[in-house]
């Protein structure tokens, strides 16, 4: 079986892509230093506990495992967090995919799966957002993101590196078999947040902003399923391994729901009220991010089977209802 090195593979996403990445006959082995991942999700093949920001520790991973190719997940992601300490963005996941990149490099693994996000576009209100649309952050998480796409082109020129990049919409749900699911500390993405509230966990779901040029004056986001999102990293890797070429993907459903919209989705399927308090907008907030994936479906054979909100709140809602993880 080929290895494939998953870095931030205890956390949310990585966890899933090693699940699937096992399932299509792949060993996956998790890179992660659990500030933020769960020792319990490491369920699908080995664990290597190192730090990206340690050359060392990645170039013993590599030795150790000499894996076919990287999928990169691990980077800090709180939009909020980025704002207010850019400088840890730019250390923490610019150089951490430096020292990534280059310890590959050194050791002949030249297949490059990277984690990008819809962030790197800003605020482009009403534009269906494609592979081709201009990329203008509004924050340092986007911004660092974008600047690891062009590490990637860069040495793909100089090196041969060999990439595919993802650039995704909001990730929702959790593994619909409950062998992993979606938990962070802190907790920032809406609908765990709006789960919560309605399991009683905290008070109430803050809604930040409702004065937004949208329908019902909150933010419009394009939610994928976790399942269908990892799904396409594995056909990405199956694309390097078939010496393809480098690519960018979008991934989303081209459509977009607002806050409002979803809290509505979430009475459906629990069949309980969502306790709510109405908060100020965040800075870099952006409107709306809805992606076009055409690409993605036409080229890759991707297929976001899962992507509905019903599907997305129940899976998350059964996840949120079991024991979770523990540290």
């Amino acid at each position: 079986m080929q290895t494939v090195l998953v870095t931030g593979g205890a956390g949310y996403i990585g966890a899933h892509a090693c699940k699937v990445l096992k399932a299509a006959g792949f060993t996956p082995v998790t890179f992660d230093n659990l500030n933020t991942g769960w020792e319990e999700a490491v369920k699908f093949g080995p664990f290597f506990k190192g730090d990206l920001m340690n050359r060392a520790d990645v170039d013993a991973a590599f030795a150790q495992y000499q894996p076919v190719a990287v999928l990169h997940f691990a980077a800090l992601s709180l939009v909020g967090e980025s704002m207010k300490d850019p400088g840890k963005y730019w250390r923490v996941n610019v150089m951490g995919a430096l020292n990534l990149i280059e310890g590959a490099l050194v050791a002949g693994c030249k297949n490059f799966v990277f984690s990008s996000t819809c962030a790197t576009y800003g605020d482009q209100d009403g534009v269906l957002l494609d592979e081709n649309s201009v990329q203008k952050p509004i924050n340092s998480y986007g911004a660092s993101k974008r600047a690891i796409e062009d590490m990637l082109a860069n040495f793909g020129e100089s090196h041969g590196l060999n990439h595919v990049i993802f650039r995704y919409f909001n990730v929702a749900g959790s593994d619909p078999e409950g062998e992993v699911g979606e938990q962070h500390v802190p907790e920032t993405h809406l609908i765990p947040l709006m789960l919560d509230a309605v399991a009683g966990k905290r008070p109430a779901l803050t809604v930040f902003g409702s004065d937004y040029p949208t329908r019902d004056g909150t933010c419009v986001r394009d939610y994928v399923h976790v399942m269908d999102l990892v799904g396409a990293h594995v056909l990405g890797l199956q694309w390097l391994l078939e010496g393809k070429g480098n690519r960018v993907f979008n991934l989303g459903t081209g459509t977009g729901f607002t806050v409002r919209e979803v809290i509505d989705a979430s009475r459906a399927v629990t069949n309980r009220e969502v306790p709510i308090v109405e908060g100020a907008r965040r800075a870099g907030d952006a409107t709306a991010l809805v992606s076009g994936s055409a690409r993605a479906i036409e080229e890759l054979g991707w297929q976001p089977k899962h992507s509905t909100l019903r599907q997305m709140i129940g899976d998350a809602w059964i996840w949120s209802l079991g024991p979770g993880y523990s540290k």
